[in-house]
């Protein structure tokens, strides 16, 4: 079991074990997140829809379909899947997460399998999914290209892996660190390490030795005027995702 520990930075689980009580608050500490969920989910379901043929006017499009919400916090992502129809397990190397999303799930009246366990240790067991959700968490690991290995592991052949992080460059400094950490206050100071950041090349680069490969990539651009975050084909400056395959 030692290589279940191997991607995870303990410095970076304490950071959101701190922060777990406010999950669920849209004005609490991840108020960005909030505000990101419903473009995160617009990119999300269309590429699931898109590679499972799957209609998203049907009640439940995503049904008999297993996903992982790899890094799940306290289930932003989670519960809308399962609310589509998808079996879903969630999984967060931070343990006090856990229970928050639990009690969530429970008053909203879904089922979900949380897990306090980390991606290596689920493949290491063997466990298989259709869809692998990893928004915003290679960047808090350890050592992103075992990590992502560890997740192509947890596809089943023809899955999909969608893919969220933060490019590295001056401006995704003077956004995503002084603008939302020191400017906003949206996010405690130190949230993010600028030097952990991946360029949209070597993520992709990085994905395909893991062995998927990249079929779509965007940017997710924030518009303060609107105050509003959008799908951007173009921008990927800032935030941005990928969605891979492994092949059938």
């Amino acid at each position: 079991m030692q290589a279940s520990q191997t991607t995870v930075d303990p410095a970076e689980v304490a950071k959101f074990e701190a922060m777990a009580a406010e999950w669920w608050d849209p004005k609490g500490k991840f108020k960005p997140l909030h505000m990101l969920n419903p473009c995160r989910l617009d990119y999300i379901t269309t590429q699931i829809a898109a590679e499972f043929n799957r209609n998203l006017s049907d009640p439940e499009p995503f049904r008999g379909l297993r996903l992982l919400d790899i890094g799940c916090g306290g289930g932003l992502l989670s519960e809308p899947m399962a609310r589509l129809g998808a079996s879903v397990t969630g999984a967060d190397a931070a343990p006090r997460n856990i229970p928050v999303a639990q009690v969530h799930a429970e008053q909203s009246g879904l089922t979900i399998d949380y897990r306090h366990t980390t991606a290596e240790a689920m493949a290491e067991a063997g466990e298989q999914f259709d869809i692998v959700l990893n928004m915003e968490v290679v960047e808090h690991v350890a050592d992103p290209q075992s990590y992502l290995t560890a997740c192509q592991q947890l596809l089943k052949p023809g899955g999909l892996h969608l893919c969220s992080t933060i490019n590295r460059n001056a401006k995704s400094f003077a956004v995503a660190i002084l603008g939302a950490e020191f400017v906003m206050r949206w996010l405690p100071k130190g949230t993010h390490e600028w030097n952990k950041f991946i360029t949209p090349d070597e993520l992709v680069d990085m994905l395909q030795k893991s062995g998927v490969t990249t079929v779509d990539r965007k940017g997710f651009v924030f518009n303060p005027i609107a105050w509003s975050w959008s799908i951007s084909a173009q921008d990927l400056s800032v935030n941005y995702v990928t969605s891979s395959l492994k092949p059938a």
